[in-house]
C-alpha cells in the first residue's frame, strides 16, 4: 500500500477530492523531519515504520487542525521527530 493510501486511511478520506492536499501534507512532513536534522534518505523511506508514523502523526494534526485532538496530534508529532533526530539513526551526516 502506497503510503498516500495510508495517510488517507488514517485521516478516513475516501475518493480522491483530497488527495492533492494530502500529498502536499506528506511533502511537507518529509522535509519538515529534514529540517530538523533526519536525512534525505530516512525521511523519504517508504517503508521505514517510524517515518511513516510520524508522516500519518503530522498529516493528521495539519489535515484536522480544528479537531480536539489537532494539538495532541501535534505534540506527538513533535515528541517523534525530536527523537528521530536525535537518534544517529536516522540524523543527517
Amino acid at each position: 500500500m502506497a503510503l498516500i493510501d495510508d495517510v488517507k486511511a488514517a485521516l478516513r478520506v475516501d475518493g480522491t477530492e483530497h488527495d492533492t492536499e494530502i500529498s502536499d501534507l506528506i511533502d511537507a512532513a518529509r522535509q519538515d523531519l529534514v529540517l530538523s536534522g533526519v536525512s534525505q534518505e530516512k525521511a523519504n523511506d517508504p517503508n521505514d515504520p517510524l517515518i511513516k508514523r510520524a508522516v500519518i502523526v503530522y498529516s493528521r494534526a495539519q489535515f484536522e487542525w480544528d479537531h480536539p485532538n489537532a494539538e495532541r496530534l501535534q505534540a506527538a508529532y513533535d515528541m517523534l521527530k525530536a527523537h528521530l533526530s536525535l537518534s544517529a539513526d536516522y540524523r543527517a551526516t
